[in-house]
């Protein structure tokens, strides 16, 4: 009797967290959503809501580090206006409140692929993108 008893607790225990873990990846698929269609369907307050108001995106042109401004990259989105960006979820990590995401945005009319890497905190309840670090190769035709 008292294996089984053992056993039930080992179970729920067990149950407990893995629901736990799924859930956090869950709240931090919704921002990474957030992220992927508010770009792809032109609206910026999905962006608004997935990134933390002061986030930097960092890129590589020409040999040298470029810093761009959150806030200029999403002015840039013209509410309404679709995009052709097919982006998916290729990998998330995530630690307590810390969390980092691998994405892929196929872009066929400029024969591109983004891989962007995304540093996320959880913070207020919600899990906000705090950084973007990007490259691209083209279409091999």
């Amino acid at each position: 009797m008292f294996k089984i008893k053992t056993l039930f607790i080992a179970l729920f225990v067990f149950s407990f967290f893995s629901l736990n873990a799924q859930t956090e990846i869950d709240l931090i698929q919704q921002t990474l959503m957030d992220y992927i269609e508010g770009t792809a369907n032109g609206e910026p307050e999905r962006l608004k809501r997935a990134f933390y108001k002061d986030f930097k995106l960092y890129y590589i042109a020409n040999d040298s580090l470029n810093v761009w401004s959150g806030k200029h990259y999403i002015n840039n989105i013209a509410p309404g206006k679709k995009n052709n960006r097919i982006g998916r979820i290729i990998s998330i990590d995530y630690e307590n409140d810390a969390s980092s995401a691998k994405i892929e945005i196929d872009m066929p009319d400029k024969k591109r692929i983004y891989t962007d890497y995304l540093l996320l905190l959880k913070y207020e309840g919600r899990w906000k993108i705090i950084q973007k670090s990007f490259t691209y190769k083209l279409y091999y035709e």
